[in-house]
């Protein structure tokens, strides 16, 4: 039997700066500030490598992508990784289904979701349960929960699917994806989504943003709740920062004197 290929490798010898690389859904609405897929939504150098063909509607669903299409994020990722790539995010929480393909195909960290921080922020609040906010919550399936380390009984969730203002923007093809994002509406919509889940768990330790368009609204998720709010944005910092103690001098980080 042949030797298992080994993770490419971050680019050797004289390098372009590092970046982080963001794998991203092939998509036409806006992607304004704070969204995952807005290089100016990184206090870093990102590069964004957008896979062709991979629509929402064939991301966010039970079981996640394809194998074809998940063999061209592989891909994407081991380019990236090739090119000099410190670490990877994606721009949509559904991955998560190939986190361990990605992780084992590349030589650096890969948070393919900010799924995978639910299970940080259960132990950072105490046991208490965290808020799930996603795209579509009849696509989050088990499986999806088990690839990103949650159990069911600790997780409650909330769907964006039935606001019309995110459904007719995201939750479809991109021929058919709105060129005009209506942000008060989203806003809204988000909070009201936010504050549901703290109706149906007054307990509830801290809200995870698995959709990574929603970011833009953390912020008055997080005033509208009372409630820590993270995604994939802090993954992504938190990605840079590690990558800082092995790479001198990179630009946003702050290393230990």
């Amino acid at each position: 039997m042949p030797p298992a290929p080994r993770p490419a490798s971050p680019a050797a010898g004289p390098a372009e700066a590092p970046f982080l690389g963001v794998l991203a859904l092939d998509t036409a609405f806006p992607r304004i500030l704070g969204d995952g897929g807005n290089p100016a939504s990184y206090p870093f150098p990102v590069r964004i490598r957008t896979v062709a063909g991979g629509e929402v509607p064939q991301v966010v669903r039970p079981g996640g992508p394809a194998p074809a299409l998940a063999d061209a994020f592989v891909a994407a990722a081991v380019a990236l990784a090739a090119e000099g790539a410190v670490g990877l995010v994606t721009t949509c929480g559904f991955l998560v289904h190939v986190q361990d393909r990605l992780a084992a195909a590349v030589a650096v960290p890969v948070i393919s979701s900010a799924l995978m921080l639910a299970p940080l922020m259960l132990r950072a609040c105490g046991g208490r349960p965290v808020g799930v906010l996603v795209a579509d919550a009849g696509a989050l399936d088990r499986a999806a929960l088990a690839a990103a380390g949650i159990d069911p009984a600790d997780a409650v969730v909330e769907g964006m699917q039935d606001a019309p203002a995110f459904r007719e923007l995201i939750l479809t093809d991109k021929a058919h994806q709105s060129r005009h994002i209506d942000t008060a509406a989203l806003e809204a919509a988000v909070v009201r989504h936010g504050k549901a889940l703290v109706a149906r768990r007054p307990d509830l330790g801290a809200i995870v943003l698995e959709c990574t368009n929603l970011p833009p609204y953390a912020a008055a998720l997080g005033q509208a709740t009372g409630r820590p709010v993270v995604s994939i944005l802090d993954a992504a910092a938190a990605l840079w920062a590690a990558a800082s103690m092995a790479v001198p001098h990179l630009p946003g980080s702050v290393r230990p004197a």
